[in-house]
């Protein structure tokens, strides 16, 4: 029982999903006018910073590589999702808590909604405080488009092409069917949608700690399996939904596989270490000094990967052919 708790808290992390409207960009480098984040840890920018919980990483260790120190993000730098917008010629999407009113009736370059601990389920992550559930985050959103865009985008018909142009959405895999039951983001005008699946859980540093009897394989190849049922399912329902969801894209990011073969062979990525993280608990105390050889481990703590991690993860995606199938970011934004 306590494993199987301990194993679903884990998953409640990585949710890992973000919604992006692309248009012709204005200027050379620039693919898209604006990316939108959804999410749990792995993308939270700071929205817990202004919640009720105990879910925060505002405080040193956290960011100890990233201009400015602490924001929020679980990690020493910056986030796959600051990645992807870097590699979109777009400046990084900020928390949607910290702008204020105005801000939000100004920005065009996107949003974060992420909010770490947040699940699909609204009681994801409550006994840690308040978060943005999945549906609280898409309200958000929803209130963006229906509230704060139109006063930037006077034409209803511009503000239609923004939005509907090449917009796509990823979203962990498990939760598909959950997700676009209301449908809320394609109605909005979502079409092109990234299906992040779930990453190698049982090569956590975390789990590989906790999980009980300790396993005699270098991964607790019983939550990976739990993992891998997941994700040879997914080209099914990808395929299923874009039959479903009319004039819709689907390209699956393989998180799986990506990590499970960074932790076999870290050496290979750029790596010395796999298994352990550079602090040495489940997650970062406030003041707890982490190794100095950052960029040589695969993890920051338990759960979350350092940033050069990230950037690989976000690297490939965007403009490799490994990692995000059976296009990448790149020619998707293009239509290639």
């Amino acid at each position: 029982m306590e494993l199987s708790y301990f194993f679903m808290s884990i998953l409640s992390l990585y949710l890992p999903f973000l919604c992006l409207t692309l248009f012709p960009g204005k200027s050379l480098g620039v693919i898209a006018p604006a990316l939108y984040l959804f999410g749990a840890s792995s993308l939270d920018v700071g929205n817990n910073n202004f919640l009720q919980t105990r879910a925060k990483a505002n405080f040193y260790p956290y960011g100890i590589d990233f201009p400015g120190g602490s924001t929020g993000r679980y990690t020493n730098g910056a986030t796959s999702g600051d990645f992807i917008a870097t590699f979109l010629g777009l400046p990084y999407p900020p928390s949607y808590l910290s702008l204020s009113e105005k801000q939000r009736q100004t920005i065009t370059t996107g949003i974060n909604y992420a909010s770490s601990a947040a699940g699909i389920l609204p009681e994801s992550g409550s006994p840690l405080g308040d978060v943005f559930s999945l549906d609280e985050q898409i309200n958000y959103f929803d209130s963006t488009v229906r509230n704060d865009l139109p006063k930037i985008f006077r034409c209803p018909r511009v503000l239609s092409h923004y939005l509907s142009r090449h917009s796509w959405t990823a979203i962990d895999s498990m939760y598909l069917d959950q997700f676009f039951c209301s449908q809320t983001i394609y109605n909005s005008g979502g079409r092109k949608f990234v299906v992040y699946g779930i990453g190698a859980l049982g090569s956590l540093p975390v789990i590989l700690a906790n999980v009980n009897p300790k396993t005699t394989t270098p991964c607790a190849e019983n939550v990976n399996n739990l993992i891998n049922i997941f994700k040879n399912g997914l080209a099914v329902k990808l395929q299923q939904l874009t039959s479903s969801l009319k004039g819709s894209t689907f390209v699956h990011a393989d998180i799986y596989t990506n990590s499970y073969a960074q932790f076999q062979d870290p050496v290979k990525y750029g790596f010395f270490e796999g298994r352990t993280a550079i602090t040495a608990f489940g997650t970062c105390l406030p003041g707890q000094e982490p190794c100095i050889d950052r960029n040589n481990h695969l993890y920051y703590y338990g759960v979350h990967p350092v940033q050069r991690v990230n950037y690989q993860f976000a690297r490939n995606c965007f403009s490799g052919s490994t990692v995000c199938t059976p296009i990448n970011i790149r020619q998707l934004a293009l239509n290639l």
